[in-house]
């Protein structure tokens, strides 16, 4: 087949690719506003050396991961759910939360997600804020040149985590479109066979065609 015959199909059935892809694309547009949405909080915490070193700076990037495996537990998760008065358990709150360790800024992103956004914001920040409290701790027991600063780098930011509507429906319009082709391809596949053009006896027979008889009355 070369490229006209695809875009004849193209024109023959390319309603059937375009109607299912409106079709996918409104079932998706409309399921995702039928959600209940759920908002995504983030809080970051800076870590800051006392001198600007290799040595202590090394020694920041290096306490990360041991400051996420500290956040990240069902102690801090019970601490912050008896601050804030939350009705769950330890162990649902850790699923909403995600912490995150960056070493190039050297500081730590925690990403609390729930259905209420304020609560959401409260739950990053209050997390947040308990490494704070814990490195004032560790820095009362260090010397003053070798301390690391933690601090809230801003008021966490909140954004609608899911469902994304644009992009649901995007996806939606591209796998209607795509089953569409499928259906396409198959209806081709089936008529293949069917002689409907004199370019179709001459390229199975490998012969021209001299003449044609029309049909009857």
């Amino acid at each position: 087949m070369n490229l006209i015959d695809y875009a004849t199909i193209l024109i023959r059935r390319g309603w059937i690719m375009l109607l299912l892809g409106v079709i996918a694309a409104g079932a998706a547009f409309f399921f995702s506003r039928g959600m209940e949405p759920v908002y995504r909080a983030t809080q970051k915490v800076l870590l800051v050396p006392s001198r600007s070193d290799f040595g202590l700076t090394q020694a920041a990037k290096q306490t990360l991961n041991n400051h996420v495996a500290w956040l990240d537990s069902s102690l801090r998760a019970a601490e912050v759910i008896d601050e804030l008065q939350l009705d769950m358990i330890p162990q649902a709150l850790r699923a909403d939360v995600r912490i995150a360790p960056d070493l190039d800024s050297l500081l730590i992103q925690i990403d609390a997600e729930s259905k209420d956004a304020d609560q959401a914001a409260r739950i990053a920040q209050k997390w947040g804020q308990l490494l704070v409290e814990y490195r004032n701790d560790l820095n009362q027991q260090a010397r003053r040149e070798d301390r690391i600063e933690a601090s809230l780098q801003d008021e966490p930011l909140r954004v609608r985590a899911r469902p994304n509507i644009p992009i649901n429906t995007l996806v939606g319009l591209l796998a209607g479109v795509f089953i569409g082709g499928i259906i396409v391809f198959v209806l081709e596949y089936l008529e293949s066979a069917i002689v409907r053009r004199r370019e179709d006896i001459e390229t199975a027979a490998g012969i021209p065609v001299l003449a044609s008889v029309p049909p009857g009355d």
